[in-house]
């Protein structure tokens, strides 16, 4: 009888501890939520907004697969809604009708056309022209070899090449700078976007939940959708500025906060990919039962990719697909 007592007095302390670790992560995931449904508005400044028949142009600088290139550019294709692009629900193109709400939003005096997004074209810069590091200017240098008019440029860079605030501050950004091309005898701006393959640098920083964390609660990684985790992360961080892109290309149209230190439709939502989700844990997500690959988003040509929540403007809350 002795050593049953004792036996279970020495579990009374770990028994506590299980308990209280439940209930911090209990309060956790009800944090998470209240701060989810208390997200301040997305505030409109007036500003343009990205509308019409854009393109997106992809420059790829360094190194790439041509496998990996097609991941990428398979996903912008399935941002369009075209009907002949078959996408099983829940799709890309049906995530990206969460940024159609912004424009429906703006004011009625200053109705702005809907936005159609398609894939342009590819420019491939394998010899690493500006050298393997890079600053903001080379960015800009860079984005300027894609069109300048009606056009997104967004400037891909591989794994060995450092950027400026890479890793340190950033796994991408987006910006406008002004262009070569004059409307009507005035020099116009264009939008453009940089991401980074941190694969080598930086994963658990910049392809999480792809990766094991590099700071803050630690889970299991889970499975990239295309196999590749630098790749699969690049989308993710892409999928987030296309949109920060649209809503807010020149600094002056929707976010939150003050300017410089702004959230947009897809940072107010960082970390959020699936219902459920709480700091450290991604939310539940789609599973592919062949390869246990996560996912919330069907794509063109059979692909899966994870794409980061948006702030819904019209519910002042993270739409989640899944």
């Amino acid at each position: 009888m002795a050593s049953f007592f004792a036996s279970k007095t020495a579990l009374l302390p770990k028994l506590f501890l299980a308990l209280c670790l439940l209930q911090m992560a209990s309060a956790t995931r009800r944090l998470a939520e209240l701060v989810q449904d208390q997200s301040p508005p997305m505030k409109y400044h007036n500003g343009p907004l990205l509308s019409g028949q854009i393109s997106v142009n992809l420059i790829w600088y360094g190194r790439f697969k041509p496998s990996q290139r097609t991941i990428v550019s398979d996903f912008v294709t399935s941002l369009s809604s075209d009907p002949s692009l078959a996408q099983a629900p829940p799709s890309v193109s049906q995530w990206w009708k969460t940024v159609d709400k912004y424009y429906h939003l703006s004011s009625s005096k200053r109705r702005t056309p809907s936005l159609t997004l398609s894939l342009g074209r590819q420019v491939l810069d394998e010899s690493y022209s500006l050298g393997k590091s890079l600053t903001s200017k080379h960015l800009v240098e860079l984005a300027s070899r894609g069109e300048q008019r009606n056009a997104i440029n967004v400037v891909l860079t591989s794994s060995d090449v450092a950027v400026e605030g890479f890793c340190m501050s950033r796994c991408g950004s987006h910006d406008s700078a002004v262009g070569s091309v004059k409307v009507n005898g005035r020099s116009s701006r264009f939008a453009y976007i940089w991401v980074g393959n941190s694969e080598t640098q930086c994963p658990g920083q910049c392809a999480w939940p792809f990766h094991q964390p590099q700071y803050g609660p630690q889970s299991p990684p889970l499975v990239a959708p295309n196999g590749d985790v630098g790749v699969d992360g690049m989308v993710i961080n892409l999928a987030g500025l296309l949109a920060g892109t649209a809503t807010n290309p020149f600094s002056n149209g929707y976010y939150q906060g003050e300017a410089g230190a702004s959230l947009e439709a897809a940072s107010a939502c960082t970390g959020i990919y699936g219902n459920g989700a709480y700091p450290g844990y991604a939310g539940n997500l789609l599973v592919d039962e062949a390869t246990g690959a996560s996912y919330n988003a069907h794509g063109v040509n059979r692909r899966k990719y994870l794409v980061p929540a948006l702030y819904d403007p019209s519910t002042s809350s993270c739409s989640k697909l899944v």
